[in-house]
């Protein structure tokens, strides 16, 4: 893997106020520099991220391995004046100069959402330097992308030059989250596309690399593996006992709406549910589209209906044997 040093450059004007993107650009671009961060460092353990502002050209954090310290401090900056791209990114070019690891190449992530000042032949001046000095540039246009693609596209051409490809512009129209919209894109995946960094992408079981924790994963799979016998130990009885028609099945009723994943999450407060309910016709759960807290909570209430079911089956014995000695 590829030893890389990453300064993130993020947009803070007062152009991030606006909500274009949900909530605010400012909320979308913090959850966008969270998952830049988080692959960064996924990527290679001994790579590290830093954070400058354009807004005034300040080292937020300097290069560390921890992405928490990053995102603290993420949240605490808040939409002010205007951007000065050239300053940002000369701040951004210092500290990569004094980065420990010598041998790390200097990479520089800049959220761009709102216009940028300076002409195009300012900007062919500021690649040509980044060049010689062989910084790579991932440029992400959000919100004003229309205004500066022209002028960031030849930034972008002037850095890579005739051969390169190290360095990317993704341009993101208002309508999807940005994290969406980059997961798939050269930033995460890399210079070569290969996508060396799975940031929780489909195709992995329940939305998460397993290698990433195992341990989850493992759990995550016993208990669908153990909720599908549950379901067919269940739909067993149900389909040899008499049939019975639940309430609002006649004709002129309108079938109930699938109840959402999210009501998974407040489960553990309600009561459980005892096994002489037919749940032959309940939806089938998607864990997927779950989170941790809710296929917690989920495993929870499977626990809890097992608790009832055997006490019920106690109760049960206890009263026939009462009866017999009676």
């Amino acid at each position: 893997m590829v030893l890389e040093s990453t300064i993130v450059c993020v947009d803070n004007s007062e152009y991030m106020r606006n909500g274009d993107y949900v909530p605010t650009r400012l909320h979308a671009q913090n959850d966008a520099v969270n998952l830049i961060c988080s692959a960064k460092t996924r990527a290679n353990p001994e790579n590290n991220v830093g954070l400058v502002t354009f807004n005034n050209g300040r080292v937020i954090v300097t290069l560390t391995t921890e992405v928490g310290k990053i995102l603290a401090n993420l949240h605490q900056v808040q939409p002010q004046g205007m951007i000065n791209f050239e300053t940002g990114i000369r701040v951004a070019h210092l500290a990569l100069k004094h980065r420990q690891g010598r041998n790390h190449k200097m990479r520089i992530v800049a959220f761009i959402g709102s216009p940028v000042a300076e002409d195009e032949k300012e900007l062919i001046r500021i690649a040509k330097k980044l060049k010689k000095e062989k910084v790579n540039v991932d440029v992400v246009l959000f919100g004003q992308e229309e205004d500066s693609h022209d002028k960031m596209s030849q930034f972008i051409n002037t850095l890579n030059g005739k051969d390169g490809s190290g360095s990317h512009l993704v341009s993101i129209p208002p309508g999807p989250q940005l994290t969406d919209a980059l997961r798939n894109s050269a930033v995460i995946q890399g210079e070569d596309g290969a996508g060396g960094v799975n940031m929780g992408a489909p195709g992995f079981e329940f939305g998460m690399d397993p290698n990433d924790d195992p341990e989850l994963a493992l759990a995550l799979r016993v208990s669908m593996e153990e909720q599908r016998a549950r379901q067919e130990s269940e739909v067993r009885p149900a389909t040899t006992g008499p049939s019975e028609v639940p309430a609002g099945s006649g004709e002129g009723s309108q079938p109930s709406a699938a109840p959402a994943p999210s009501v998974f999450a407040n489960v553990a407060q309600e009561a459980p549910v005892t096994s002489s309910q037919p749940s032959a016709d309940a939806p089938e759960v998607n864990f997927n589209s779950m989170t941790e807290e809710e296929q917690l909570a989920y495993a929870m209430q499977m626990s809890l209906n097992e608790l009832s079911e055997q006490n019920d089956v106690e109760m049960d014995t206890d009263e026939n044997t009462t009866g017999k000695k009676q």
